[in-house]
């Protein structure tokens, strides 16, 4: 089975895209503009009604995206959206290191929806993800406009979120439901990532909806408060982009209360909920990491400090030496311990534990006494693993995803403009 990129699609995929809830207030629509490829659908509108808040988190890269600065700068004057909002997505093309022809391509793209919509361009966001410094044929999405405002529908995110693939091997979404006093609350997002996958927000194009109830500035701290354990807590390859962005609208279409009180039952129960659809996300994209073939959790306790406890996680998750010895299916947890030491955090030799899943490999300064080299080697043809590493000095604690490096991923990279 290929993906849109004519890659075989991921071993860790799951097996079919979810059956996501529709989310009243939403609409879908793609549409393929020839952005780079002809015949391959590669633009997506997304219409939010009337009266909807909008949250969003960006990447920190310091050579972001000309759609990126300008989403920051929408959302800085208030996520309110009283004639409502879009948001249109292009791949193909990432409209970065573009000069001054990149904020007049998001201008272009996002004043021809909003004239098609009949809102506010400073309510329509839009995301560009494929080939850096290269200028955005804009001309060729505003002219697929018109055709994406009529065929807007409610029940096309599955279409949507394949139109915002690049390199991902499959479409990848998320939902969840929940009952509170007075009614349901639905959440739905899709999102798109396989390469340039590094923590720093978002490291993937992600969009997410929900029919709750709520105002602007309780939803962005909803989002801001579940980016660490999900967005955040992930890694392909230590490479940050250019054009990351989540999208979070909230239409207030649900029959339940309004939701004034992240503490409150109700606010704790979407805030869980709201979470567990963000970090459901982050993990596909660690599956579809370019060549994966391991899904991998990476488990930091007992360091000095959280900020410690994240160091050490993600050295190990972003070391080459690691990544390529999970791939080969090596029991190599000597690189877990160079890896340790790398990171600049806090380490005592003679208080260190590893473990491998269940077995214990190495603690109290040396191997395990217990260690069974044919056993571990079994553990590592699984394809979900688990290494978790106890630093014995303190509370902190960490837990991050991450891949295998294979020749895959070079394999993708190597002629990525091609």
């Amino acid at each position: 089975m290929m993906g849109k990129a004519g890659l075989a699609v991921s071993p860790l995929a799951p097996a079919a895209f979810p059956d996501l809830p529709v989310i009243d207030g939403v609409e879908f629509s793609s549409a393929a503009a020839g952005v780079k490829y002809q015949g391959r659908t590669d633009v997506t509108l997304i219409r939010i009604a009337a009266g909807s808040a909008v949250a969003g988190a960006f990447t920190r890269s310091s050579t972001r995206a000309a759609c990126v600065l300008d989403n920051q700068a929408k959302l800085a004057t208030g996520g309110t959206a009283p004639e409502g909002a879009a948001i249109i997505v292009n791949s193909g093309n990432a409209n970065a290191f573009t000069g001054a022809r990149g904020q007049e391509s998001v201008d272009a793209v996002t004043q021809a929806v909003a004239q098609a919509l009949g809102i506010d361009a400073n309510r329509v966001f839009s995301s560009s993800t494929g080939v850096i410094g290269e200028p955005l044929p804009h001309e060729r999405i505003v002219a697929a406009v018109d055709g994406l405002a009529r065929d807007l529908r409610k029940d096309g995110a599955a279409d949507a979120a394949r139109a915002i693939m690049t390199t991902d091997t499959f479409p990848k979404g998320a939902s969840a439901s929940l009952s509170v006093s007075g009614g349901e609350i639905h959440i739905a997002g899709i999102a798109k990532g396989s390469g340039m996958i590094a923590p720093d927000m978002a490291t993937m194009l992600v969009y997410i909806f929900t029919d709750a109830r709520i105002e602007a500035g309780l939803l962005q701290q909803a989002l801001s408060g579940g980016l660490d354990s999900s967005f955040n807590a992930i890694t392909v390859d230590s490479d940050t982009s250019t054009s990351d962005a989540l999208i979070l609208a909230a239409t207030g279409r649900s029959a339940a209360p309004e939701i004034t009180d992240l503490d409150s039952p109700a606010g704790q129960a979407f805030v869980e909920a709201l979470h567990g659809v963000m970090r459901e996300l982050a993990h596909l994209v660690v599956r579809d990491g370019e060549g994966a073939t391991k899904f991998v959790e990476v488990q930091v306790t007992g360091a000095d400090s959280t900020e410690d406890a994240r160091k050490v996680a993600f050295a190990i998750a972003n070391s080459p030496l690691v990544k390529t010895a999970i791939a080969g299916e090596d029991a190599n947890w000597g690189r877990i311990v160079m890896a340790v030491g790398k990171s600049g955090a806090r380490a005592d030799r003679d208080l260190l534990t590893i473990r491998f899943g269940d077995m214990v490999l190495a603690e109290k300064g040396w191997r395990s006494p217990d260690y069974d080299e044919e056993a571990a080697s079994t553990y590592m043809k699984q394809q979900e693993l688990l290494i978790a590493v106890d630093l014995g000095l303190g509370q902190g604690a960490q837990t991050v995803w991450t891949c295998d490096l294979t020749h895959g991923y070079v394999d993708i990279n190597a002629d990525y403009r091609s």
